[in-house]
C-alpha cells in the first residue's frame, strides 16, 4: 500500500452523497438491517452492526431510525427482505468498478445497474472479473488540524493497526476489516475526530486513462453512487494522477 492514498477517492465519493442526506440515510438504514439480520441486534456482540451504527450516527441518522432498522433486521417488526449483492464491471478503457448493493428486489436492481454502466460506456461483468484486484481494508483518516501526527500514529500503533501513512494534512490508518471498530474506538476514547472511518476495497494496482475517459468514469461512479440500492463503489482509477486532480478541480 506504500505510496498510495485512497483519500481523493473518498472525498470524491463523499461529495456525491453528502448533498443527498435523505438518500444516504436510507442506504445506512439498509446496512443496519442487513447487519442485524446476519449477526443479531446487539451491537456489542455484532461488530458489523456496531460499525454500521457508528457510520449512521456520523451523518446524524436519527436514533429512532437506527432502532427501527435494527428491529427490522432481527424480525421484531416487519420490514423489507434486504439482501447483499456484489456487482463487478468495467468503465471506459477497462477501468475496474465494484458496486456493493443492498436491495429488496434484485430483479429490479440488476437491469438498472447494467443500464448505468451501458450509458457511461462501460459494461457489467461476471462475478470475479475485477474482484481479484481489490482487498478489503478498514480505513481511518485523521486530519492533522484535529490531532498531531505523532499522537495519531501512537494511538494507531497501540491499537495494533496494520499500517499508518502520513501526509501533509492527514494521517491514514489501515486495519483488517474486523479490526476497524476496535481501532476506531481507540481514537474515540482519545477524543480524536475521524474524518473517515469505514471498510473500503483497496485496489492493489491502479490505472491512468486519458482525460476524456476520466470524465466519463467519474460520471459513471457518480451515477452508481446515486442509485438507491448502491452502498459503496470502488474503482482502480488512480485518483492521485494529475489528470484526475485536474478534472476534479474543474468540477468543484
Amino acid at each position: 500500500m506504500a505510496g498510495h492514498s485512497h483519500w481523493a477517492g473518498i472525498k470524491h465519493k463523499k461529495a456525491a452523497v453528502d448533498a443527498k442526506r435523505s438518500k444516504l440515510w436510507s442506504k445506512l438504514s439498509k446496512a443496519i438491517i442487513v447487519a442485524a439480520k446476519m449477526g443479531g441486534g446487539d451491537p456489542d456482540a455484532n461488530i458489523r452492526l456496531r460499525a454500521a451504527i457508528q457510520e449512521a450516527k456520523a451523518v446524524s441518522l436519527p436514533k429512532d431510525n437506527i432502532e427501527r432498522a435494527i428491529k427490522k433486521g432481527t424480525g421484531e417488526i416487519d420490514g423489507e427482505n434486504v439482501e447483499e449483492i456484489l456487482y463487478e464491471g468495467y468503465g471506459p478503457e477497462g477501468v475496474a468498478v465494484m458496486c456493493e448493493i443492498m436491495t429488496d428486489n434484485r430483479n429490479r436492481t440488476a437491469p438498472e445497474i447494467r443500464r448505468i454502466f451501458d450509458v457511461h460506456k462501460g459494461s457489467l461483468g461476471s462475478t470475479g472479473c475485477v474482484a481479484y484486484n481489490f482487498e478489503r481494508k478498514g480505513l481511518i483518516a485523521i486530519a492533522l488540524e484535529d490531532c498531531e501526527e505523532e499522537r495519531a500514529v501512537e494511538i494507531a500503533m497501540e491499537a495494533e493497526a496494520q499500517d499508518v501513512q502520513s501526509y501533509d494534512d492527514r494521517v491514514e490508518i489501515f486495519t483488517a476489516p474486523e479490526q476497524l471498530t476496535d481501532v476506531a474506538q481507540a481514537f474515540e476514547s482519545a477524543q480524536v475526530n475521524m474524518t473517515v472511518n469505514e471498510v473500503i476495497r483497496l485496489p492493489q494496482t491502479t490505472v491512468n486513462v486519458e482525460e476524456s475517459a476520466v470524465r466519463t468514469v467519474l460520471k459513471l461512479l457518480e451515477a452508481l453512487e446515486d442509485h438507491d440500492d448502491v452502498q459503496k463503489v470502488s474503482t482502480n482509477l488512480d485518483f492521485n494522477s494529475e489528470i484526475v486532480a485536474k478534472v476534479l478541480a474543474e468540477s468543484k
